[in-house]
């Protein structure tokens, strides 16, 4: 088992557990040596994409300890109070004294949130880091406790203040958002405060879980046995270490200058961390380290051991090891000189944290070990509010100048911290706002625009404002309105006939506003049925019938009575003719589609079972032929079959209207209560899988790839947002992608996990386990399908598309693993050529191909929630496509300029032959 499966491993509940990064007042201070050797990385404004915020202080500056430029939190939270804390400098680290002179409380609010918007946006990896300096700011000698929240999850409770000058928590944090929320919570235990805040993008690749995010907690270096914090410049992730000595043990120091451009590695440990190592002492054998972890209710570890041969080693000798890690034994491992290793392991224990790093029968020397870290996974349980509705509910209330400790954070999640005025639907994994109360707040001006993005709104409320102007046609787009309150403005124009047609509406309260006509007839018959109570009195020109409207049109002139009498004769004899017509060709249209089929009939149609042409759990699949020639697929469902007749028929019908070009159509059926059969539309050129094998006789280009792969997300994005309720694929893979004469993606067998649910032998082999390969973890370990767990199947399809493999291969040695763990290594290392089909021969766009890949990977995400929606998967894709299009066409450019300058090259040469002397 390599590195990459043992760092991948399990579900894990998360941990609470006491800081380890806090200086006591007898610490001393630490920081790297001014005299930089050569080489090493200047970092004057830090990472780039990096932010850094010291919170409380009113300008910008740069912190030449650290080489970072600090931001004032102005820009990134509207509330709080700034304060200056008087402490001694001496009893600082030198990278915390200035950030500790000040800090920002936040006496009002429950919650209160910094908003990070980092410029590499969602699906990123960032390293955040915390400050916390109390130094009894508030003269209380109180230290308080509260807790601290990353997005909509809970990270961490701030505690220990009062042992400790200063804390910090550290967290790697893979983000699913383009905008991260840090959130300071209050637990009623003092007022929560922060000295400063940072986020540094750190890459993809390193320090993941697929559980979530990654709270550090602890980081030494092995050198000298002092108890001191460092943070170098040219750490570019601005890591935290403490110098720490193993016991029985002695360090090995370099034995040379060590040029950063020899060492540099993913991980980008600093050179003062790598140049020191620890080995046992003489007489001993083995290194040794254990702590333990106060876990509640129970904790997941991963340690990073860092290693480097910092020591020229004879030819004639040799260095190798193994580590065991509680129960878990990895290795050997053998180091080259100068050339960064690290391994990353999940204890398997829970609490405890043990290892042993021992050397092998084959080693000349003792093991040496240059740092490590211990990282807890913090879990990321709740999925933030759809973004639609936070972006619509942030643009109103900008719109109003609505601001303030209400507004902070997400506004639906936690529930217990949402935001004042709505009330938000928990239904699906995606929290979305029903209920909106803006009343008695003295609002002015027209009603906000962005309430038409909250499609799933159920109750507004905007009495009792000053609100203006005419009600816009927005409010047609909101389906799901059960109560509209806009009673006490100023809104002005006829009452919308639309506001009849909202399907939920239950209460219209327009009072007190200066509509004028008359009320439309549709309103008044949905309030005199009641099905609507309508309020709309105090209107004065708001006429109660349409006797007002009737009064206007008596004097209007007989010859404008005639014409429009007939151009509605005209108008009604072409709507009649085009409705003839259009029920003519539906008709025939259902005569060849949406078909029942008696047994006969299908016997007849497949020429007696004659062609087989697949076959799985379902039954086999037969070729035919209809009576006006169209080419057809017959499933034939085995006689083992227990499907109800009513169930099955419901389902099927269900089907046969979902048309997409990128989904294979179902023609019709057959169910005679003993024999049950599907008739689809025939695809010609068979399934993707059979294109992308060995044996293939044909090799798919790589813009037929991408193609596909756009066609594919076509069809999957509608069954999830084009079909209400949505259907659930629950077994894609690149046998179910057919493809037609024109190499056309079309998905196939979408529904029928459903339609044969009760199936002890359905064709759909994901009942409930899936396909080897393509099922989603929390899938795999629950059974439980839904639209995330299809977006991870289709990033199968994706890798599959790419590298021209199947989704499980044979390693090396043998063992199977997933194509993702095939790949995984090979990004690491940047080589495209070796992920890309081979069989293409390098006739590919190197960055469409690393884009696909990017792609493939956020859909392929151990943790559901961070994978896209198929709405983005397709735009990406279809990105990735314009990318290799746009090369293909600059390629077929250069080649006519090329193919142009020769043939005129060719005709000068002619003309000179033409004009030169003839010989005499």
């Amino acid at each position: 088992m390599d590195g990459w499966q043992i760092f991948f491993l399990f579900s894990i509940p998360w941990l609470i557990f006491n800081p380890v990064y806090a200086s006591s007042g007898s610490s001393k201070v630490a920081v790297a040596a001014n005299n930089e050797p050569a080489g090493r990385r200047k970092l004057a404004t830090g990472n780039p994409g990096s932010i850094s915020i010291d919170c409380g202080v009113n300008d910008d500056y740069v912190d030449d300890n650290v080489g970072l430029l600090y931001k004032s939190d102005r820009d990134f939270i509207s509330t709080g109070e700034n304060h200056n804390a008087e402490l001694e400098s001496t009893q600082f680290e030198v990278f915390t004294e200035r950030l500790c002179k000040n800090l920002r409380s936040f006496p009002t609010g429950r919650k209160n949130c910094y908003t990070l918007r980092p410029k590499q946006g969602k699906n990123h990896n960032y390293f955040i880091n915390t400050l916390f300096c109390y130094g009894n700011y508030d003269g209380k000698d109180q230290p308080p406790k509260f807790d601290l929240y990353i997005g909509v999850n809970y990270w961490i409770t701030v505690e220990g203040l009062a042992d400790n000058l200063w804390i910090s928590y550290d967290l790697f944090h893979f983000s699913s958002t383009d905008i991260i929320h840090l959130c300071l919570v209050n637990t009623n235990v003092g007022v929560p405060f922060i000295s400063a805040l940072e986020l540094h993008p750190v890459n993809d690749s390193i320090y993941r879980s697929e559980f979530g995010s990654l709270n550090v907690a602890l980081s030494y270096q092995l050198s000298y046995p002092t108890d001191l914090n460092f943070r170098y410049k040219d750490d570019v992730f601005q890591r935290i270490w403490r110098t720490y000595g193993l016991a029985n043990t002695t360090w090995v120091n370099a034995t040379s200058d060590i040029q950063v451009q020899e060492i540099d590695d993913s991980y980008k440990l600093p050179i003062e961390v790598l140049k020191t190592a620890a080995q046992p002492q003489k007489g001993l054998h083995s290194l040794r380290y254990n702590i333990s972890f106060i876990c509640s209710p129970s904790c997941d570890f991963y340690v990073y051991f860092h290693f480097a041969e910092i020591v020229e080693i004879p030819q004639d000798q040799r260095r190798e090891f193994t580590i065991t890690l509680n129960d878990l034994n990895y290795g050997p491992i053998s180091l080259e000189y100068l050339k960064p290793q690290t391994i990353p392991l999940k204890s398997p224990n829970e609490g405890e944290i043990n290892f042993t790093i021992n050397p092998t029968s084959n080693s000349d020397l003792p093991p040496i070990l240059n740092a490590f870290e211990i990282l807890s996974v913090v879990k990321l349980p709740r999925s933030p509010t759809d973004q639609v509705d936070v972006d619509a509910i942030m643009a109103i209330m900008q719109s109003y100048n609505i601001n303030g400790d209400e507004l902070q954070g997400d506004p639906c999640v936690p529930r217990d911290l949402s935001w004042n005025g709505l009330n938000c639907s928990y239904d699906n994994n995606l929290p979305r706002i029903i209920s909106l109360d803006l009343s008695s707040r003295k609002l002015t001006g027209e009603i906000a625009s962005p309430l038409s993005a909250l499609k799933a709104i159920q109750y507004l409320d905007l009495s009792y404002n000053e609100l203006t102007g005419i009600l816009p046609n927005f409010f047609s787009e909101l389906l799901n309105l059960t109560l509209l309150d806009l009673s006490y403005n100023e809104l002005t124009g006829p009452v919308p006939e639309f506001l009849a047609q909202l399907p939920n509406l239950k209460t219209l309260n327009l009072i007190g506003n200066k509509f004028t006509g008359s009320i439309p007839q549709s309103l008044i018959a949905k309030s005199n049925n009641g099905t609507l109570q309508l309020s709309f009195n105090k209107n004065p020109n708001l006429c109660q019938s349409d006797s007002c409207e009737k009064k206007k049109h008596f004097l209007l002139p007989v010859v404008a009575s005639i014409i429009s009498i007939l151009m509605l004769l005209l108008l009604c004899m072409i709507a009649i003719s085009w409705r003839y017509r259009r029920q003519k060709a539906i008709a025939e249209t259902q005569k060849s589609k949406n078909q029942t089929f008696s047994y006969s009939e299908i016997v007849s149609i497949t020429d007696n079972f004659k062609t087989t042409i697949g076959g799985g759990g379902f039954g086999k699949v037969y070729f035919g032929t209809l009576k006006d020639g169209t080419q057809v697929a017959i499933k034939l469902l085995s006689q083992s079959s227990k499907q109800g007749y009513k169930e099955f028929q419901a389902e099927v019908q269900l089907l046969m209207i979902v048309h997409q070009r990128n989904l294979v159509s179902l023609i019709g059926y057959c169910n005679d209560s003993h024999n049950m059969a599907l008739v689809y539309e025939y695809m010609v050129n068979g399934n993707l899988r059979e294109h992308l094998s060995e044996e293939s006789g044909s090799i798919l280009t790589w813009k037929e790839r991408l193609q596909i792969a756009v066609d594919a997300a076509h069809g999957l994005e509608y069954l999830h947002n084009g079909c209400k309720p949505p259907i659930i694929h629950r077994d894609l893979k690149t046998s179910n992608i057919l493809l037609n004469e024109k190499l056309q993606g079309k998905i196939a067998d979408f529904g029928l996990s459903r339609a044969f649910a009760n199936e002890s032998d359905s064709h759909v082999s994901t009942c409930p386990a899936g396909t080897l390969g393509y099922v989603a973890p929390e899938a795999q370990t629950s059974g439980n399908f839904n639209q995330k767990s299809d977006v991870y199947s289709f990033g199968i399809i994706l890798l599959e598309l790419i590298t021209g493999l199947p989704a499980v291969i044979r390693n090396t040695l043998g063992d199977f693993i997933c194509i993702r763990q095939w790949i995984r290594p090979k990004i690491n290392r940047g080589d495209i050529e070796t992920i890309v089909d081979p069989r293409l021969q390098g006739e590919f766009d190197a960055n469409s191909a690393w884009k696909a890949v990017e792609i493939a990977f956020s859909c392929v995400s151990d943790v559901a929630i961070q994978r896209p929606d198929m709405s983005h998967v397709l735009g990406e894709l279809q990105e990735c496509m314009a990318i290799a299009m746009a090369v293909e066409e600059s390629q077929t450019m250069e080649a006519r300029v090329i193919r142009s300058s020769n043939s005129l090259l060719i005709s000068h040469l002619n003309i000179d032959t033409d004009m030169a002397p003839s010989p005499r």
